[in-house]
């Protein structure tokens, strides 16, 4: 009989546990997502004025070298010059690294200022600071553990990538899978999705539309389009290596040659200015419109992801700030619709399986690209999608975009490796 009594005690208070931490996660994360909902809204209408101020004035792309001195000044003066990126946020879900919260002003000016200026670069990269610092100012404000102030961080950034991208799950799944490749964070999947939920409510309240698109053609499941899907899948493996590559040693060679941060942005921004000059305004800034062409109408030139690369990589290269997710997505959609229109398979559906394949390539996170897939174009061709995604996620080896990024099991065997992504 005591035995039952003692038993029952503590089932109750594993119970009572439960219902606590529910709740404490369900609060917090309602809070996180609401204001990174907020916060997203206001940078995405921000990065849109600028755009449509950009390209009503293509002139503002020759004074880029001017906005690079001024994102320099403001990492120099707030000390946080080599140290804040989007690694810094996914090293402190493993580690007891603090996010400073100074990060979140930062990364919002000079995100915009890029974009201003005709800098090729995304979002994505300071929506995934923003969410972080947001995550770790309301996880320290509440004084929770270390182990609950990962959580908290993962909270925060899928609730601004929600915002960002109006792709609620993929946020969710994306934050959890991100950090540690070959492990998913399960115990974050709760907070990730009610912040992810509330952000992308609070940016529809806001009037903004979620991303997506409509394709007119899927090809049926069969076994020539499933081969010739999967030239789509290798091609953006080889493509994310070089693009992930590329950027690695730009960065290391700029740092190591031009050690003033200063001189950096100014001849990185040169080159953009001259490339500029030299070919249009056609790879400045996000490139929405390409990738609309893309997939709305499979519609591309055959070297527009060759030139986004290079525009991308100079930019992100030298210091400035922003993303290489939207980039990933201009440089995969085109790719895939010239490719598609090269073997046969629609171009319009070719692009869409470009841009997933290359967003998984370089980012390591196969299973939340699965569902941006169905986020973005439908489910009617997951199968497809799910070929182009396991290939391009095996084949692009241990490369990513993102150095603080942990490989934690082998992609070829059953193995724990535990390496950085190059």
């Amino acid at each position: 009989m005591e035995h039952f009594k003692e038993t029952v005690r503590h089932d109750a208070t594993r119970v009572r546990q439960y219902i606590l931490s529910f709740f404490k996660w369900t609060i917090l994360a309602l809070i996180t997502g609401g204001i990174g909902g907020g916060l997203g809204a206001g940078f995405r209408f921000s990065v849109n004025f600028v755009t449509d101020v950009r390209t009503a004035n293509p002139w503002l792309c020759y004074l880029l070298p001017v906005g690079g001195l001024v994102i320099a000044f403001l990492y120099r003066v707030t000390k946080l010059s080599g140290h804040a990126d989007t690694n810094l946020i996914i090293n402190s879900v493993r580690t007891e690294g603090r996010v400073p919260i100074l990060l979140a002003p930062v990364i919002f000016l000079s995100t915009v200022i890029t974009h201003l200026f005709g800098g090729s670069a995304g979002r994505e990269g300071a929506a995934l600071q923003l969410g972080g610092c947001i995550g770790s100012f309301i996880g320290r404000a509440v004084k929770l553990n270390e182990k609950d102030m990962h959580l908290a961080v993962m909270c925060g950034m899928s609730g601004l990538f929600s915002a960002l991208f109006g792709t609620p799950l993929t946020a969710t799944v994306f934050a959890m899978e991100v950090i540690s490749v070959g492990i998913i964070y399960y115990s974050a999947f709760l907070p990730c999705i009610v912040s992810a939920l509330t952000a992308y409510g609070v940016t529809l309240l806001c009037g903004l539309e979620p991303t997506a698109f409509k394709l007119t053609e899927i090809p049926a499941l069969d076994i020539p389009t499933i081969l010739l899907v999967a030239v789509i899948g290798v091609t953006a493996a080889v493509v994310s290596i070089g693009f992930c590559f590329s950027l690695e040693q730009v960065h290391k060679l700029a740092a190591k040659y031009l050690k003033n941060e200063y001189l950096r942005v100014l001849v990185g921004g040169g080159v953009i200015a001259l490339l500029t000059l030299i070919i249009g305004t056609r790879y400045n800034g996000i490139g929405g419109e390409v990738i609309a062409s893309a997939i709305g109408e499979g519609k591309a030139l055959p070297y527009d992801f060759v030139l986004k690369m290079l525009f991308t990589v100079v930019t992100i290269g030298f210091g400035y700030k922003g993303g290489e997710i939207i980039p990933t997505f201009f440089i995969g959609s085109t790719m895939g619709a010239v490719l598609g229109s090269l073997i046969g398979l629609p171009p319009q559906f070719a692009a869409a399986v470009g841009l997933v394949a290359l967003f998984c390539a370089v980012v390591n996170c196969p299973i939340a690209s699965m569902i941006l897939s169905i986020e973005l174009f439908g489910s009617k061709g997951l199968i497809l999608f799910a070929v182009a995604v396991c290939l391009s996620y095996m084949l692009s080896g241990y490369y990513g975009l993102y150095s603080g990024q942990k490989i934690m099991y082998s992609k070829r065997r059953a193995r724990y490796i535990n390496r950085n992504a190059k």
